[in-house]
């Protein structure tokens, strides 16, 4: 008999039973050992907005099933912007907050929102949701990128989709990062070797670190960084250090990779990334030196050099950006999934999302003509 629980600590989990439900090239940010760092280092929690609600399914008291959920508070850390939308209720004399949220925190990266026995249909876990929405009378339930698989059943269950847009890298079979630069005008070509070129004269040179060689000192400096690009906008960052000791003790199962910059001697920079072996994901950087064109270097070029040296498909190095066109990064369309309790707000809320579909429909066709790279390897 099947048995649905929502858990608020995925400690309570097995997690053999939990990687049994993952594929092998799932990406490393719905695994067992991602999830129990953002909680057991309190990087998520009540206090902060993100309070732990994950939906469980049992057979037999084994894990059959789990679906990453939140009970939040604000809308922080997601990607996916729905302040109109919350203001919009509020005026309307109802509580938009506290909302659903299925997601991986501060990740905006597409992944696997379920995971599941194959034979399993992913309506039981929607069901089981909705009848939690009805119960405690919370009026919005988001799913924020997601794979493909779950689409269809997303749509079929009334969920209204929302585009938005990212720039990936796409490997196209490249030998060397000069054969990459013949996809750009000569223009560009030269643009980007001058970037290059300025950090070479700098004096800055590059070490990668990844789950075969780093140490605890690794992220002691990588997290200076880190806090650094936080503290310059005079906010806390979102991942505190103890969060990265835990991705460091789970880094055979996760895959991190830190470029670190340096010059003299001495780290002066470090971008993480997190390798699935087909997509490379980029994720945080910091520095504490102004070298000109170190940022691009560190978190593009590098990542780049990687993907092409390791015969990684895909590069993702978030969101937002536009200035990543100009170095060989392509729009690509995001989606989001938004379940809406009652018939006024659900048919705001879609027409809403139909008027931003269109206006990102235009904006891709604007980025591409945008883009410097010849229209023959244009994806």
């Amino acid at each position: 008999m099947n048995n649905f629980k929502f858990i608020k600590n995925i400690n309570s989990l097995k997690e053999s039973e939990f990687n049994d439900l993952l594929d092998i090239d799932d990406s490393p940010f719905i695994k067992y050992g991602f999830l129990e760092s953002l909680e057991n280092s309190k990087s998520i929690s009540k206090i902060n907005g993100w309070e732990p609600n994950h939906l469980t399914l049992f057979k037999e008291k084994k894990l059959e099933g789990f679906m990453p959920l939140y009970i939040k508070h604000n809308s922080h850390g997601e990607f996916v912007f729905d302040h109109q939308w919350s203001y919009a209720l509020n005026r309307a004399g109802r509580n938009y907050y506290p909302k659903l949220l299925t997601a991986i925190p501060f990740t905006p990266c597409d992944s696997k929102k379920i995971i599941k026995n194959k034979e399993l249909d992913y309506e039981i876990f929607i069901k089981e949701v909705k009848d939690f929405m009805h119960a405690t009378n919370i009026e919005t339930w988001h799913i924020l990128f997601p794979d493909e698989d779950i689409n269809k059943s997303l749509i079929d269950n009334n969920f209204i989709k929302r585009t938005g847009y990212k720039f990936i890298w796409n490997n196209k079979k490249y030998s060397s990062f000069e054969d990459y630069l013949e996809i750009f005008t000569s223009r560009q070509r030269k643009n980007i070797k001058n970037e290059r070129n300025k950090i070479k004269k700098a004096g800055v040179s590059f070490d990668i670190k990844d789950k075969s060689n780093l140490v605890v000192q690794d992220w002691n400096d990588f997290y200076a960084f880190y806090k650094n690009t936080y503290l310059q906008r005079l906010q806390e960052p979102y991942l505190n250090f103890e969060f990265f000791k835990g991705i460091h003790k789970k880094r055979k199962q996760l895959n991190p990779v830190i470029f670190f910059a340096e010059k003299d001697e001495q780290r002066v920079a470090a971008s993480l990334f997190f390798n699935s072996k087909s997509v490379l994901y980029g994720r945080n950087w910091g520095t504490s030196s102004n070298i000109d064109s170190l940022h691009f270097e560190c978190c593009y070029y590098q990542g780049i050099d990687y993907c092409i040296q390791n015969n990684i498909e895909r590069f993702d190095p978030g969101v937002q950006g536009e200035y990543k066109i100009r170095r060989g990064f392509e729009p690509n369309k995001t989606y989001s999934y938004h379940y809406v309790l009652k018939k006024d707000f659900r048919d705001a809320i879609k027409e809403f999302c139909i008027k931003e579909e269109t206006e990102v429909k235009n904006y891709i066709k604007a980025c591409n003509r945008y883009t410097p790279i010849k229209k023959k390897y244009k994806i």
